[in-house]
């Protein structure tokens, strides 16, 4: 296989993880900025009562321990930021220069995000088949459109990609390996599948990007290295805040290393340009053998 490597794109996937509270959303989007030099932030919107059934609404949430209201409904109510208040966390990102984007998991909420122009809008792996928010985003959203492929068998892929090149959109696409599972063991990671993006779908979108539910920074590193170029990871302030996706995210240090490591694993992924380097000159005179 042969990779073309891009400079890496680093998204810090905020979500949920500001517990429904704007000033931990800013403080996450301005530690991801300056200290863990990252390239973007998406948070997530919904429209509960659209996405929901009025059973899963008054249901009680799975795992009460994580829950922030006596329904689920109530809980994932918590959680939503409202569309002026997407814009100021908008306006924040612009301000202090980190691209904002945010998850769309129905078309009113599609709609909303779309209204605020951000470079891209991502499509949960949930959703990747709701066809009617797709084709109105295909139709009337300018923009990159990020989608995940976790819990999304080969054939729906193919299906995907076929429909936003039947709507001449897909030169706008990211495309991400992922795993639907929080946390994800490394054997269920399956970063092979990168190769197969790329082999099927790499001269047909402009990205292959890979969005990771792991533990530590390895796994990102290697997908980096099989070509692709678009990382998202999870991110929280403390790993052992409430809610259900602190546990696979990372902490700002450590996201701040995975960025480290990429410009690192860039710069070093080159051939050589002559036999024998610059800097070996001086070291083939001293230490080479001489016969």
């Amino acid at each position: 296989m042969s990779v073309n490597y891009k400079k890496p794109y680093v998204i810090a996937e905020i979500g949920c993880n500001h517990k429904g509270e704007i000033e931990i959303a800013k403080e996450l989007i301005k530690i991801a900025k300056i200290f863990c030099n990252c390239d973007a932030v998406k948070f997530q919107k919904r429209n509960n009562k659209e996405l929901l059934t009025e059973e899963q609404y008054s249901a009680p949430h799975p795992n009460p321990a994580n829950s922030y209201g006596g329904t689920y409904g109530e809980h994932r109510e918590y959680l939503e930021f409202n569309v002026e208040e997407h814009k100021i966390l908008k306006e924040y990102c612009e301000e202090i220069d980190i691209e904002y984007s945010t998850s769309v998991w129905d078309t009113t909420s599609a709609k909303e995000i779309a209204s605020l122009n951000p470079a891209f809008i991502k499509i949960p792996s949930a959703c990747n088949n709701h066809y009617d928010m797709l084709g109105w985003l295909a139709d009337n959203y300018k923009g990159e459109i990020h989608i995940s492929t976790g819990m999304t068998t080969k054939g729906e892929i193919d299906d995907l990609i076929s429909f936003f090149e039947e709507k001449g959109r897909n030169k706008d696409l990211v495309v991400y390996n992922c795993t639907s599972g929080y946390p994800v063991p490394f054997e269920d990671v399956c970063l092979l599948d990168i190769k197969l993006l790329i082999e099927k779908y790499g001269d047909k979108v402009k990205h292959i990007g890979f969005s990771g539910h792991h533990l530590g920074i390895a796994v990102d590193i290697a997908a980096f290295t099989l070509g692709a170029n678009v990382i998202e990871r999870h991110y929280t302030i403390d790993r052992t805040w409430k809610g259900t996706d602190h546990a696979a995210s990372l902490e700002p240090m450590g996201l701040r290393k995975l960025n480290r490591d990429l410009q690192a694993v860039y710069k070093a992924l080159t051939y050589k340009q002559s036999d024998i380097l610059g800097i070996e000159e001086e070291q083939r005179k001293k230490l080479k053998y001489r016969k």
